[in-house]
């Protein structure tokens, strides 16, 4: 018996679609059939087995009936399955039946709105769906577990998304275990994002061509011979200082030095500096080639790598030079997080932290919460961050509206970074004293000092060195890039998860509140 059981085939994965009524499960489903897979949705499969329709269903045995009957069905579907594509009706998540065999399936959530979901299905026989107001307090009710279950978060779909994205999704299955992916879309283009440990060791590529490696030094000694087999390699020095129109010259012409051609692709390995650098360069070789971005520090993995802005430094300022060029893909490996030193860790932390600021909610709290920055402990909140950024984006990729709220901090953080030469402050330290400044702006003064209370525990600083000068700093602050012909406009928050911008202040208040940074 034991024998049988050892030769037994292992049942495959199926691809698993989740959501909300009107979320596009129907179509995912049409779609996947269309490439070829095996398909079945469960809730065609419940009327067979039940001999009529779900709403007659529910009216006739009433919704705790129906529910026993559906977790029947789809659980032993699902606990049975071998391959193929699955659409799973909208409360089927609720059966712990159906949650516990989802777990060996790849899990796919489609995403919609309370209003979308109205829109799409009013004047359906839905029994759940009387209005709007029914809609969103049913969505609430069952967010926690599509967000929990999720392998992958696509948007609404629709036949062309889906078809589009399949190709990510089956190379989702063969990423390590752990792995999260986001459809990340925007006015001009969309990409996958995979994000979890272990991701440089995997041989699965989600780009054809060959590869070329913009990296820094340090980074590409400890990673780079992971993204095996190279076209080509082309490292930096680490630091800030790599950002600049020379430096891009210097790698532009390395590239073409390599043959690169626009069949190829960057390959943009490291930090934030990296990936600006690279995907600037990447934005001008031969008037544009994909890049994929592969970030390895904190602040890049929650923030930096996603939303496609690229840019070197001028000595007028920072980022004054650059292009919107979206990623073809982000492929964050959070083990890459265990070779960052506590500093550097503690630095990026103040991204996250600021992420938690402007989302609220369960963000803020896990965010301030942290006890340690181990990167176990910080690698769990990636993927949320990226997931806001991405949302943010996809809402506003050309800086013109919401966008302008992730510079919450960044407004004074760039003039003390500019003021202290680039040399003193870690970017995330100096981002963090530029949200205690805008706190204050903010007329916000217990959720300064508990922001500060959150900084401190960390280790970072509080105070301005006494050696930067407050009026360099001001007259840095007025070269900001988003300054407007009205001033420079501020990202101001009261609350967490209410940010504001645009907010023109008084120079006095300005000043008053850099100089409280001095100790």
């Amino acid at each position: 018996m034991d024998g049988e059981s050892s030769t037994r085939p292992v049942k495959r994965a199926a691809i698993v679609f989740i959501g909300f009524m009107g979320a596009g499960k129907s179509t995912a489903i049409e779609a996947a059939g269309g490439l070829g897979l095996e398909v079945a949705e469960t809730d065609r499969l419940i009327e067979q087995a039940l001999g009529k329709s779900i709403a007659a269903a529910f009216e006739e045995d009433g919704e705790e009936a129906f529910r026993a009957r559906e977790a029947e069905v789809v659980g032993s579907l699902l606990e049975q399955a071998d391959g193929g594509a699955i659409a799973l009706g909208g409360g089927s998540v609720l059966s712990g039946r159906v949650r516990e065999a989802l777990g060996r399936h790849l899990v796919v959530w489609l995403q919609v709105e309370a209003a979308e979901a109205w829109a799409r299905i009013a004047g359906t026989d839905r029994p759940l769906a009387t209005d709007t107001e029914a809609v969103s307090q049913l969505l609430e009710q069952r967010l926690p577990y599509y967000e929990e279950l999720a392998d992958a978060i696509l948007p609404a779909a629709d036949p062309e998304l889906v078809s589009r994205a399949m190709p990510s999704l089956l190379a989702l299955a063969d990423f390590p275990a752990g792995t999260r992916m986001l459809w990340a879309t925007s006015a001009s283009g969309e990409y996958p994002v995979f994000i979890g440990p272990g991701l440089l060791g995997t041989t699965t590529w989600p780009l054809p061509g060959r590869r070329f490696c913009v990296t820094d030094k340090t980074v590409g000694r400890l990673y780079a011979e992971r993204l095996a087999p190279l076209a080509g390699r082309v490292e930096v020095e680490p630091g800030e200082s790599a950002k600049t129109m020379a430096e891009a010259e210097r790698v532009l012409r390395e590239l073409a030095r390599a043959g690169m051609t626009r069949e190829d692709h960057v390959v943009a390995l490291g930090g934030g500096v990296v990936g600006d650098l690279a995907g600037f360069c990447a934005h001008l070789y031969q008037r544009g080639v994909p890049v994929i971005q592969v970030p390895t520090s904190l602040v890049a993995q929650v923030d930096s790598a996603y939303g496609g802005k690229t840019g070197v430094d001028l000595p007028e300022g920072k980022n004054y030079a650059g292009a919107y060029h979206l990623p073809a893909a982000v492929l964050a490996d959070t083990s890459t997080l265990a070779s960052l030193s506590a500093e550097e860790l503690a630095a990026g932390f103040v991204e996250l932290l600021k992420t938690g600021l402007l989302a609220g909610g369960e963000l803020w709290e896990r965010a301030r919460g942290l006890e340690s920055l181990s990167p176990e402990a910080l690698a769990p909140l990636v993927f949320s961050c990226a997931r806001y950024k991405c949302g943010v984006v996809a809402a506003d990729e050309r800086d013109a509206e919401i966008r302008a709220v992730l510079n919450l901090g960044h407004t004074v953080g760039h003039a003390i970074e500019a003021a202290s030469g680039y040399g003193r402050y870690r970017h995330g330290e100096a981002i963090g004293l530029g949200l205690l400044a805008a706190l204050r702006l903010s007329d916000a003064p217990v959720l300064r000092d508990e922001v500060g209370s959150v900084l401190r525990r960390h280790g970072l600083p509080l105070t301005l060195d006494p050696g930067i000068d407050v009026d360099e700093t001001l007259a840095a602050l007025q070269r900001d890039k988003k300054r407007t012909a009205d001033g420079v406009g501020f990202v101001l928050l009261s609350e967490p998860g209410c940010p504001r911008t645009g907010e023109l202040v008084d120079p006095a208040k300005v000043r008053s509140a850099v100089e409280e940074l001095i100790p």
